[in-house]
């Protein structure tokens, strides 16, 4: 099974084509400029599929790095 870090990894990598892996580890909103909006829209969905779920819009405004994102899917993923 895959881990959550490489799912993550694998949802960036399709958000963000050309990061190297040590880019998108370190990745945010705040550090890399192409982040904007329809990014993000991207990048959740993305995450919304590879995971099963759906993501509250609340929730949306806080997953803003490669670690909040990978530490939320941590701690709340069924490892599906």
């Amino acid at each position: 099974m895959i881990d959550i870090e490489t799912r993550v990894s694998d949802c960036f990598a399709n958000a963000f084509p050309g990061l190297s892996q040590a880019e998108i580890k370190q990745a945010s909103h705040e550090s890399l400029a192409r982040w904007d909006s329809v990014a993000h829209v991207t990048l959740i969905s993305a995450l919304a599929e590879e995971f099963h779920c759906e993501l509250d819009e609340e929730l949306l405004e806080n997953l803003t790095s490669y670690k909040l994102i990978v530490d939320y899917f941590g701690s709340n993923s069924t490892q599906d």
